[in-house]
Order: structure tokens, then sequence, then C-alpha cells
């Protein structure tokens, strides 16, 4: 069941991030994630897991793109974020 529920929960979340644009709210899964905590919240786990993920590997590409142009057309590379793990205690 547990690979049902996540691949659920992946296809869903996929959509609610497409849908984001022409709904021209960036947080609109936080809405879609409230109704799922309502009727499940074990969807609603995955779901937020799935969002999360995919909105993390969105950055990262986003990252590796603006780094491959900077090499390619002589500027600088971005900076990558602060780590953040190094004394914060988490």
């Amino acid at each position: 069941m547990s690979a049902f529920i996540q691949d659920l929960a992946d296809r869903l979340a996929k959509d609610v991030l497409d849908a984001q644009t022409e709904l021209k709210d960036e947080r609109f899964y936080d809405q879609v994630g409230r109704v799922l905590m309502a009727a499940s919240p074990t969807l609603q786990e995955y779901f937020m897991t799935s969002i999360r993920i995919r909105l993390a590997e969105a950055r990262g590409r986003a990252f590796l793109e603006q780094a491959l142009k900077a090499k390619r057309e002589g500027g600088a590379a971005p900076d990558a974020p602060k780590d953040l793990s190094l004394g914060s205690g988490h």
C-alpha cells in the first residue's frame, strides 16, 4: 500500500506544482496539503514530502544550469547557499 500512496501523492504533487504557474500562486500546494490533511494525514505526509523533493530538485537543477552557463560564457559561477548544518545543532 505504501508504494501506491507514494505514487498517488507524487503524481498529485507534480500536477499541483505544474498548476501553480497558471493559478499564479506559488504556495498553492499548502492549500492542497490542508485539504489532504483533513481527508488523509498519510497521503498529506507523502504529498508534502514529494513537494519538498520536487522543489529542491528544481532549485538544484537551476543552480546547475546557472553554473554551466557561467562556465561556458566566462562569467562568475553562482554561490551555493551557506551550509546551515555547520554549527546549527541539527
